[in-house]
């Protein structure tokens, strides 16, 4: 296990991921910390050469399986996820690893271990099985959000919300008129069934309606704040990597 590839946000995983590998593989290089799906393709579409890829599978811009409906990988993946019963469905095959987070060195060793083990037959099946994910057909969009408040479900039109917040394990939607409601479903899943058009994935935390950008700050590294039309939980920024692609969506999106 020579040459690693980290597919990761979350900076102190990767820096976890890299320590772990450091004590059980001293010989390993990582060769590349990925941190979104947009640079993943631009990174793969040229001549790649590795041993493994960690590759998590939700980052700040989406799925990590979009990647894969630009470019090819034939290099082995092992998964990583914090959401244990989406890996369960997802990798429902031996040739499929993944880790949940957090993850220790122990069960870095034994993943490691299983794609030693892996003959080429069993490593192309892989492959195969993550090609049938990709082609999953997505999930309708969603118009409405049914949500609970006290003894009732109230419906939510999708242009009457400002973001969705995630902190400790727990969803909120905002409206546009400061009403806050708890949401049963995390900012992945919302991220597969809201308009591309109308929200955008800003980063960990917060899913953003285009209708609630008020203006934007140039942030330290050249990131961007966003300052929304209420208050936010915490400011929102805007990683270096997701720039362009947060500015071409306000450039282009088209609101009725």
């Amino acid at each position: 296990m020579k040459r690693v590839i980290i597919v990761e946000d979350e900076t102190a995983a990767a820096v976890n991921l890299r320590t772990m590998l450091s004590n059980i593989e001293p010989k390993a290089e990582v060769v590349a910390v990925l941190e979104s799906v947009e640079e993943s393709v631009e990174f793969f579409s040229g001549e790649v050469e590795a041993d493994v890829v960690f590759m998590d599978i939700h980052l700040a811009d989406g799925e990590s399986f979009r990647i894969f409906k630009s470019v090819d990988i034939n290099i082995p993946i092992i998964f990583t996820t914090a959401y244990d019963e989406y890996a369960l469905e997802a990798f429902k095959v031996n040739s499929i690893d993944y880790l949940l987070k957090p993850f220790k060195e122990d069960d870095l060793q034994r993943a490691l271990d299983k794609l030693r083990r892996l003959t080429a037959t069993e490593r192309a099946e892989g492959r195969e099985h993550i090609a049938k994910l990709v082609e999953e057909e997505p999930t309708s969009e969603l118009r409405t959000m049914l949500v609970r408040y006290k003894d009732k479900i109230i419906p939510v039109d999708m242009d009457d919300i400002a973001f969705f917040y995630t902190f400790a394990e727990r969803v909120t939607l905002t409206t546009l008129a400061g009403d806050t409601y708890p949401v049963d479903k995390t900012l992945e899943a919302l991220g597969q069934q809201l308009s591309s058009e109308r929200f955008f994935r800003a980063n960990r935390q917060f899913i953003v309606s285009r209708r609630a950008v008020k203006d934007i700050a140039v942030w330290f590294g050249s990131r961007l704040a966003l300052n929304l039309t209420i208050e936010t939980p915490e400011r929102i920024i805007i990683s270096k990597a997701r720039v362009p692609e947060f500015k071409q969506w306000l450039q282009s999106v088209h609101l009725a």
